[in-house]
């Protein structure tokens, strides 16, 4: 059996046991040692595992994604969303459904401490749907909403899905930090303009709020510490005060004082945001490992050099392409965790890209590339058949039916398809700010 066949092999007997619910991590370590013991050695195996995994997690830049899922972990436990919704609300809650879209600009806020999409939605489902339901907004709408305002936890810098991606290309944090920041802005923006779009349709999905809304300057002052810190850590990211990692570790220690200052944080609650740290980098963790393995196999396999070939042979556009691989990506992330299925991809669609003659140096090639398989993650979070963000807050709104919520997140769905293909025919949407911060 050839090297081409036996990856492909690996990939079905790979997603087999992802669907009989062994491990993502676990499945990728097995089927990559096995793999690459069938192409190589016993010896040379153990050679690898000797030294290869120790290198890896010794890597300084890896210490980003605790320290930046500490940072996230004590903002949820410090009662901060709370805050952010009741102070979008101030400002957007007298509007046509404006409620929705301060769920929108509350996510936005929060995703820039946080960097996780499952937290933001576990978190403002907890925090916005009860006071959404008590306007009697529509179900669809308000379970839909949070769903794809948990994306932007990924979507607005940092996140730890950029790290994974950089840390894996060999590419710079700071600057996929910066390419990400207008393309998640348009998102809030996008999805702001859907809300407006579909309540101006259909009213009944989002009766006017008639009750008096919390004083707009009370509700400021109770979230400017963290919008300050939020700007601090990411404003220093952006002028090269911080590198990523002693950002993360300033937001970390920041978000901890706010927290006892504003007498939010329990020593319970700094004990079970360590807790849900050491857990979530754990598995992170395992799946870097895992993915490690497995694209040694693949690199034996030779599969990506054989990919980025035929593709070449293939006649088709740059721009052709890349459509297709986005395309390849929504389907894939429709029924995959978004880690897995980017860990999974890039050892053979990274070649195949850079090889690609957009007319930009290989570099920004690199981070706009970045950006739209983060694009593409966000949707996969939220589209059906699985949308792992609709079963969070489907786990939260147990008196909402499923469908409901997927049938509350296809219009926006329908605008970040949209953002894709703008995305996709402007790079300079991505790169501006890496171009003018260079």
């Amino acid at each position: 059996m050839s090297g081409v066949a036996l990856a492909a092999v690996g990939f079905g007997a790979m997603l087999l046991l992802i669907a009989l619910r062994m491990p993502i991590g676990l499945s990728m370590l097995v089927v990559g040692s096995i793999g690459y013991i069938h192409l190589s050695s016993w010896q040379a195996f153990f050679a690898y595992m000797k030294t290869n995994p120790y290198y890896q997690f010794a890597n300084y830049t890896l210490s980003v994604i605790p320290l930046f899922i500490l940072m996230g972990a004590l903002a949820e436990r410090s009662g901060i969303s709370t805050s952010l919704f009741k102070a979008a609300e101030a400002f957007a809650g007298r509007l046509k459904g404006g409620l929705a879209m301060a769920v929108i600009w509350a996510c936005t806020a929060f995703g820039a401490i946080c960097g996780s999409s499952v937290a933001t939605t576990a978190t403002f489902g907890r925090a916005a749907l009860p006071e959404l339901q008590r306007y009697k907004y529509d179900a669809g709408l308000a379970t839909g909403t949070i769903a794809v305002g948990g994306t932007l936890g990924i979507l607005i810098p940092p996140s730890i899905i950029l790290v994974v991606y950089a840390i894996t290309t060999e590419q710079n944090i700071a600057k996929l930090f910066q390419a990400a920041l207008l393309p998640g802005l348009m998102a809030a923006l996008f999805y702001t303009f859907s809300i407006a779009w579909n309540v101006r349709r259909r009213p009944h999905l989002a009766p006017p709020a008639n009750e008096q809304i919390a004083d707009r300057r009370q509700a400021v002052l109770s979230v400017w510490p963290v919008l300050l810190v939020a700007v601090t850590v990411i404003g220093g990211i952006y002028g090269g005060i911080f590198t990523p990692t002693e950002g993360a570790a300033f937001g970390a220690v920041a978000m901890l004082l706010v927290g006892l200052a504003q007498r939010r944080l329990s020593l319970t609650g700094i004990v079970e945001s360590i807790k849900q740290t050491a857990e979530t980098s754990a598995m992170i963790f395992i799946i870097l490992l895992g993915s490690e393995v497995f694209d040694a196999f693949l690199a034996l396999s030779r599969l990506p050099e054989a990919a980025a070939e035929l593709v070449g042979h293939s006649g088709l556009p740059p721009y052709a392409i890349m459509i297709s691989l986005m395309l390849f990506y929504i389907l894939l992330g429709a029924v995959m965790d978004e880690l897995a299925m980017i860990l999974l991809t890039l050892p053979v669609f990274f070649p195949i890209v850079q090889a690609l003659d957009f007319g930009l140096p290989a570099e920004e090639v690199a981070i706009w590339f970045g950006i739209l398989v983060l694009i593409v993650v966000g949707i996969g979070l939220t589209a059906p058949p699985i949308g792992l963000n609709v079963f969070v807050i489907s786990s939260i709104a147990k008196t909402v039916p499923i469908t409901s919520t997927y049938r509350g997140v296809l219009p926006f769905i329908f605008v970040d398809v949209i953002r894709l293909g703008l995305v996709i025919a402007f790079p300079g949407l991505a790169l501006w700010l890496v171009r003018l911060l260079s």
